[in-house]
Parts: structure tokens; C-alpha cells; sequence
């Protein structure tokens, strides 16, 4: 039975509807996996068992009657950074542990109207504000493989999730590597979708920040373009949701065009890059060339803009949570709070300077890609950190920058281009590495197609960590 769970969500759904699978028996099989993975903390809280179990009953009927919907019975599990009616979203703050949400998200409730059952909320650093996922509330989520390193965040608890096979499907978001670093770090396919292309909402503010987006973290391509069918198209409660594709990204999937230009940056201009990570990506890279798209390698890059992105993503949540200082400021992490207090900083000049350096950012990425159809680059440049942390000072004798572990995922966030992680292959430490495709504003579909090509040139599904699933 526990294969079912890792098997492709499309395989998976065709067999809830031809009766081949019980979605009561799946549902059982998902809580026992999560209760028999407790050590990972990939979950941090789970719907009653007696209501998962009547929502499943409900769907096998609604099976039974021919009126099965595209995700009908799917186990899900949502990221605590995401509101599902009923449930708290604590952000993973101490502050927030009784804030019980009123309404699903967008996401989510498209994903429920597609027949998916939320199981529970998956761990995630407070606030999102960290790629490796631990909090004061739930502590440290670990990666499934090895058990000593984190899964990556902010999605880390989702991640881990997919990874080691219990459940099929998670939701996750991403403001500066938070879908691409952990699918990464625990070998998967992670998404960051075009800014707009995913709703948000409801939200309490007019949306502040403008490099956040939600996408698919799964196991497989196909499985993030069903994701994608399901959760994309406009919303009037996000200002900044996009039209409808007009195309099903699934349907879609196989038809690339080629041959693609590709440029190569193994460095984006300023990264510093573990060696065998390099080499790793380097040799998956030329996959692209053997199913007939040339691959050039380019020099230079955007301007460094971690600080950037990290002041001013803090001056937004400085403004959201500033409010609750004054009487609630010690239940926030120390370090959480120190971060976000750095927001102060922020003036008028610093803003201006920003924005400078992220046109310039803009202006780079029009050039390459009025010349190139995609960009590769590594996803993440080193191994997950230890569970705990820290994250590295310095590589290989290099000094390594604050924001290091997100050199290759953040410039996109600020130039809201759609970016995908895939396998690329091991580590000399047997860890997973993450190679980047990144295409055109709005080219979520080019992306995907680029992506399953390389999963059907270099497949990576059939490999995950043996966790001993019964």
C-alpha cells in the first residue's frame, strides 16, 4: 500500500477513479506514514482521524456516483504558512499558536474544490523567514535523506513530505528560494510560478510583497502541471493574479519546441559554488544538448541583491507584525525578531537604491532573454546545512555571502520570471543537487516542458530515501 503514495498523481487519481484504490484506505495509509515518519516533523498538526475518515468515506461515494473530480480523495498537506478554514496558522510563531483561520486560501480552496482532503499543516521556519526549517513552536524538521540535515525552507515541512512518501500532494510557496531551495535539498521538483500566476488570498493587507509566489513542490513534472491545472487563473481578491493560460500545462507537457537556446551561468556572475555541486549540474546541463538543444555557457550576472531583497522583505513584515511587539515581541524568536527588526533600517534612499539595482536586474534578464529561450543554473550552491543550522561562513576557503544559500533562486523572485528545480543528480556526499531552468515572463508552460524533457532524459523519480515504508 505504501507505494501508493509515491506513485504519480495522475496514475493515482486514475486508480481512486476506477475503483482500483479506496480513498478510505489511502487516507489510512497516509496517517500511518505520518505517524510512523514522526522523527521528521514534517507534520505539525492533523485534521481529527474520524473526519479525514468521513471526508474519504464521502469521496469514494462521490467516486461510486461518477462524480469523481480531478484530485478526488488525494491526501493533502498544507503549509503552515496557509490558511485552511478551521485549522490554526501559527506561522510557526509562538504569537500565533491560537490563530485559527476563517477561510481557506484561494489555493487551497481550489485545490478542495478539486476533490483533495487536507490532512494536516506541515512545518515551516517562522514566518517563512529562513531556508531551513525549524521555529520555536515545533522545532526542527528534518530531511528524510539524512536525518542530520535540514530539508531546506521555507517549505521544508512539505518537502520533506513528498520526499519520503506521505502524502501525494502538498502546497507551498516561494518569496526567495522557499519552493526551490527545499525541493532541491530533498530532490524533488519544486516550481516558482510567474508572479500572479497562483492567487493569493484573502489577505488581511493590500498584498506588500511582490516577490512571493505559490507553486507545486512534487515528486514529478507531470504531477506539478496537474498542481498548476488545478490552482492557476485569476481571482478578484489578488489584484495581481494573471488571466487564465488558456492551456492545460498538462496537455501541453510534451510538446517543446526545438531546438531551444539555452544559456548556461554557472556562477550567475557572483555565487560561490561547491565543487561537486558544479560538476553535477554542469554534466546534467548538457542533457538539453542530446535531446537537440544547444547549450551556451555565459559569463557575468545581475547585480548581488540579497540584501536587498532581505531589507525590504523585512521593512513589509516589520509592518504586518509591529502591532504585536509591544505586548507580545517575547514570544518571537530572538533571531526571528532580530531579522525583521532590521526592516527599521529602511529609508527613502535605501529604497530608491533598491529599486535601482532591481531595473538593472531587469534589464539583464530582457537582454538574455531576447537572445536565449532559457536559462540553466544551479538551484542551490552547496549541501543542506545541518538540520539545526548555521548555514556556512565560508566554501571551500570562499567567503560566502549572507543570503548564499538563495544566490541562484532570489534574483527571479525580484524579476518575477517563472523557475524550476529538477534533479540533477548526487553529491559526493550522496545529498541531492538541484539544477534551474528559468524561462520567460508568463513561459510557466515552457519551463514545465523544459523540465519533464530532462526528467525523461535523466530520470530521477525512481530513486527517494528507504525510510522502511511498510
Amino acid at each position: 500500500m505504501a507505494d501508493l503514495l509515491t506513485r504519480p498523481l495522475g496514475e493515482l487519481a486514475r486508480c481512486l477513479a476506477r475503483k482500483e484504490v479506496s480513498p478510505v484506505d489511502l487516507m489510512r495509509e497516509a496517517l500511518s506514514r505520518i505517524d510512523a515518519e514522526r522523527d521528521l516533523n514534517a507534520f505539525v498538526a492533523l485534521k481529527e482521524e474520524g473526519d479525514l475518515l468521513r471526508e474519504a468515506r464521502a469521496a469514494e461515494e462521490r467516486i461510486g456516483r461518477g462524480e469523481g473530480r480531478p484530485l478526488e480523495g488525494m491526501p493533502l498537506g498544507v503549509k503552515d504558512l496557509e490558511d485552511v478554514a478551521g485549522m490554526v496558522t501559527s506561522h510557526g510563531s509562538k504569537a500565533f499558536r491560537d490563530n485559527v483561520a476563517e477561510h481557506d486560501s484561494i489555493q487551497v480552496a481550489r485545490l478542495r474544490a478539486a476533490g483533495a482532503i487536507v490532512v494536516g499543516k506541515t512545518n515551516a521556519p517562522e514566518f517563512g523567514a529562513t531556508a531551513i526549517t525549524k521555529n520555536p513552536l515545533f522545532g526542527v524538521t528534518r530531511n528524510p535523506w539524512n536525518l542530520e540535515r535540514t530539508p531546506g525552507g521555507s517549505s521544508g515541512g512539505s518537502s520533506a513530505a513528498i520526499a519520503a512518501g506521505l502524502v501525494p500532494l502538498v502546497t507551498a510557496g516561494d518569496g526567495g528560494g522557499s519552493i526551490r531551495i527545499p525541493a532541491s535539498f530533498t530532490g524533488c521538483f519544486g516550481l516558482k510560478t510567474s508572479y500572479g500566476r497562483v492567487p493569493h488570498g484573502p489577505t488581511r493587507y493590500w498584498i506588500m510583497d511582490d516577490t512571493a509566489v505559490y507553486g507545486p513542490l512534487t515528486r514529478r513534472v507531470e504531477d506539478a502541471a496537474l498542481f498548476l491545472d488545478v490552482v492557476s487563473g485569476p481571482h478578484p481578491l489578488d489584484p495581481n493574479s494573471l488571466p487564465h493560460p488558456g492551456v492545460s500545462y498538462r496537455k501541453v507537457l510534451r510538446d517543446l519546441p526545438r531546438p531551444l537556446r539555452i544559456a548556461f551561468s554557472p556562477q550567475l556572475g557572483h555565487a560561490v559554488v561547491q565543487s561537486d555541486v558544479a560538476s553535477v549540474v554542469a554534466s546534467a546541463v548538457r542533457a538539453f544538448e542530446e535531446v537537440g538543444s544547444p547549450v551556451e555557457t555565459i559569463e557575468g550576472g545581475p547585480p548581488e541583491l540579497g540584501y536587498d531583497w532581505g531589507i525590504v522583505g523585512a521593512f513589509h513584515l516589520l509592518g504586518e507584525l509591529e502591532p504585536y511587539l509591544p505586548e507580545r515581541g517575547d514570544e518571537f524568536g530572538r533571531g526571528f525578531l532580530s531579522g525583521v527588526k532590521v526592516g527599521a533600517r529602511m529609508t527613502p534612499r535605501l529604497w530608491a537604491e533598491s529599486r535601482l539595482r532591481r531595473e538593472e536586474l531587469n534589464r539583464w534578464c530582457a537582454a538574455v532573454f531576447d537572445k536565449y529561450d532559457l536559462l540553466v543554473t544551479p538551484t542551490v550552491p552547496y549541501d543542506p546545512p545541518p538540520a539545526r543550522g548555521p548555514f556556512p561562513e565560508t566554501l571551500e576557503g570562499r567567503k560566502l555571502s549572507l543570503a548564499s544559500v538563495a544566490s541562484f533562486t532570489i534574483p527571479f523572485n525580484l524579476s518575477w520570471h517563472p523557475a524550476a528545480t529538477v534533479r540533477a543528480g548526487f553529491s559526493s556526499a550522496n545529498l541531492p543537487v538541484g539544477m534551474q531552468i528559468v524561462g520567460p515572463r508568463h513561459r510557466d508552460d515552457l519551463v514545465l516542458q523544459a523540465a519533464f524533457a530532462f526528467e525523461q532524459a535523466r530520470p530521477w523519480a525512481d530513486r527517494w530515501p528507504d525510510r522502511g515504508a511498510s
